[in-house]
């Protein structure tokens, strides 16, 4: 009975694996078929985003074989190293400036430095490439280094870079019929040869050149693209100078081993701001002078308050010399502010010497004064106080002296004046012509009117002074 059962199994068994083997072929392809049909399904309902993705790549020149920039301008069938045109005539190379700033002006190392937009234009027909829509490509500094480009350098330059941030600023643009546009961003500091002979009432020329290194008048030719309008600037402030002209030229540089080369100039005008060294120079200077003089107006016998007010000025002059020398180039001619300064030291130091020459002759006078006269006894120091020049001698109450002993010798003096010396006639008048020794014999006997005399030719003096300066270099 158990054998029975098993063969029936096994009879079963053989009897549905051809329908297992069937249906296992069969449900894969319904799979996929659904698979498929919900693909379709899907397709349909983004139909519309489809189409435009297929049309920008149609459009996506990126896609096509001709893109890359060595496929599209034939760059390896040709010698870039050679300029355009080799062995034929010079090749023009247009120039356009566009002058973004005037970044700094150091008087100290004679230089500016200058941040501009250079720009170049000439023609290669190796980069000539065909175009339906006659539209010029666009490329970055990647390309710059495998084509052919001018090799214009800054005469007299210092240092130069160019801005690299984000990329490097540069941007080269190709047309259909090869011809170039070149343009790269540029600081560059450069030495401007100045005068400070009028310093600081001056103005100063400086210029930026431009020229090729390697290529001579024979093989490349400099010139400004558009005349005078290829030089533009934005609105430049400076704090020291007013910006007064930008100008463009042309001209030639030889060198005795290469030859003659093609040289640009741009040329700008600079005049500086004097508002800022009045304040700081000449306001000061003035005022110092103003006060060394208000020592002649001091009392004589207060020696140190006029001798401390001369030494102070005198100090605060030397003070801004020593600045205004410490901010500008060691030169060796003078400038105007040199001529200011010093003849402004030297009314101050004069204004010294002034009480100086005061105190000497009052002391002298002093001296005639007391050896002179016969001191009697109660004639004490302080009443010698009053021979210093300062108070008349009528003003001062002082002891009668005792009358000396009358002599024959002094008799017999005055007898003889009295008899040459006759009354003049009437109608008559009597001259004496004063000589320079009796004028300075006198000054010297009043030695007050020196400070008299110096309280109105100093400042008349220092007047003049300002008058002929300011003629002169303003």
């Amino acid at each position: 009975m158990r054998l029975a059962l098993l063969a029936l199994r096994l009879m079963c068994l053989a009897w549905l694996w051809p329908v297992t083997q069937l249906n296992s072929s069969t449900f894969p392809k319904k799979r996929r078929h659904k698979e498929l049909h919900i693909g379709e399904n899907t397709k349909l309902k983004h139909g519309d985003t489809k189409r435009v993705d297929l049309k920008m790549k149609k459009l996506d020149s990126t896609k096509s074989l001709l893109i890359k920039s060595e496929q599209l301008l034939r760059i390896e069938d040709h010698d870039f190293a050679m300029r355009p045109g080799f062995g034929g005539s010079a090749l023009p190379v247009g120039i356009d400036v566009q002058v973004e700033s005037i970044d700094s002006i150091s008087e100290v190392n004679m230089d500016f430095t200058m941040t501009l937009y250079l720009r170049h234009y000439w023609q290669d027909d190796r980069l000539a490439f065909p175009s339906s829509s006659n539209k010029s490509r666009t490329f970055d500094s990647r390309l710059i280094k495998k084509i052919w480009v001018p090799d214009v350098f800054f005469v007299h330059s210092k240092r130069s870079f160019i801005h690299d941030t984000t990329m490097e600023n540069i941007m080269l643009r190709v047309f259909p019929d090869g011809n170039i546009l070149y343009s790269v961003r540029i600081t560059v500091t450069a030495l401007c040869s100045m005068d400070f002979s009028s310093f600081p009432l001056d103005t100063q020329n400086c210029s930026l050149e431009l020229e090729s290194y390697a290529y001579n008048e024979n093989d490349l030719m400099l010139y400004w693209k558009n005349g005078n309008d290829s030089l533009r600037t934005d609105e430049i402030v400076l704090s020291q100078f007013f910006v007064e002209d930008f100008q463009p030229s042309f001209g030639l540089a030889f060198y005795s081993s290469t030859g003659w080369y093609n040289r640009l100039y741009i040329n700008f005008i600079l005049r500086r701001h004097i508002f800022f060294f009045m304040l700081q120079t000449y306001f000061p200077t003035m005022l110092m002078v103003m006060l060394s003089w208000v020592s002649f107006w001091i009392d004589r016998r207060a020696v140190p308050a006029r001798v401390s007010l001369g030494i102070t000025t005198v100090l605060t002059m030397s003070t801004i010399i020593t600045g205004v020398s410490a901010s500008m180039p060691q030169v060796s001619y003078v400038k105007a502010v040199d001529i200011y300064l010093w003849s402004s030291f030297l009314f101050v130091f004069l204004s010294v010497i002034e009480y100086a020459a005061v105190n000497y002759f009052t002391t002298v006078e002093e001296m005639k004064k007391l050896k002179n006269a016969k001191i009697p006894s109660s004639f004490n120091a302080n009443q010698a106080m009053a021979f210093d020049g300062c108070f008349h001698d009528n003003d001062i109450d002082l002891p009668s002296f005792p009358e000396g002993t009358s002599t024959p010798n002094t008799e017999r003096n005055t007898q003889s004046r009295n008899s040459t010396v006759s009354a003049p006639l009437e109608g008559t008048r009597l001259r004496r012509r004063k000589t320079i020794k009796h004028n300075l014999n006198f000054i010297m006997s009043n030695s007050y009117m020196i400070d008299s005399y110096s309280r109105v030719i100093f400042p008349l003096a220092y007047l003049l002074f300002n008058i002929l300066y300011w003629s002169l270099y303003a």
